[in-house]
């Protein structure tokens, strides 16, 4: 059965390029669809890995090297920001009674809905770029965050923010399976310190952001 799915999404990205990328991408965002084979897989043909398979966009074929491999990482971002927004409308326009109704379409359980209600609760807007850098959890974020009506604009950019920083570092790991490490190391090393300063960056305004809500608290509490 996983061969099978393998074999299945491997296939409808060698033969439709940038453009299964960003279908299979925008699906994931809703529900899961393999994201983490996907970029792999899109890396790997970035990198020119497979002798018939090319990345081609708007029907022209992109020379393998680093426009294939920025090519294919956008396509993913972009699909699944797109995938993202139609869930956040989804979820703001049915609202919680939809998912009760309907979640298990979306294997949104009434368990999982009050764990992402938590989750929410828990970090606020930020939940959403903690939960794009999630495994799984990414892809039950964007329903939930328009039913719990994260503002849209900032849920877009945090979105696109944390998908971006897990896209280009798996089709980095797919360019450097269809290349060889060494290349990949010294041409591609800059993907690493993206991954590394988001990450940072991530965790900063984090720590940043519970001290300042303890330090109004202890305010709030000498008044």
């Amino acid at each position: 059965m996983l061969a099978s799915v393998t074999s299945s999404v491997t296939s409808f990205v060698g033969n439709h390029g940038v453009y299964a990328v960003f279908f299979l991408m925008a699906i994931d965002a809703v529900f899961p669809a393999a994201s983490e084979l996907v970029m792999v897989y899109a890396g790997a043909l970035a990198a020119a890995a497979f002798a018939d398979q090319h990345v081609v966009l708007f029907g022209s074929r992109v020379s393998s090297g680093f426009w294939a491999f920025l090519v294919m990482s956008l396509s993913g971002t972009l699909g699944y920001t797109t995938g993202g927004i139609v869930g956040w409308v989804i979820g703001d326009y049915g609202g919680r009674p939809l998912l009760e109704r309907h979640g298990r379409w979306l294997h949104l359980s009434p368990e999982r809905l009050d764990r992402a209600e938590h989750w929410f609760e828990r970090w606020d807007r930020w939940a959403v770029f903690l939960g794009r850098l999630t495994p799984i959890v990414r892809s039950f974020i964007s329903v939930p965050a328009g039913v719990f009506k994260s503002p849209f604009l900032a849920y877009t950019a945090l979105t696109m923010a944390g998908t971006a920083i897990w896209c280009f570092a798996l089709a980095g790991v797919g360019w450097g399976v269809g290349t060889g490490y060494r290349r990949f190391d010294s041409g591609f090393r800059y993907a690493e310190y993206v991954v590394l300063a988001g990450i940072v960056l991530g965790g900063a305004i984090l720590v940043l952001r519970r001290r300042f809500s303890r330090l109004a608290g202890r305010a709030d509490s000498a008044r």
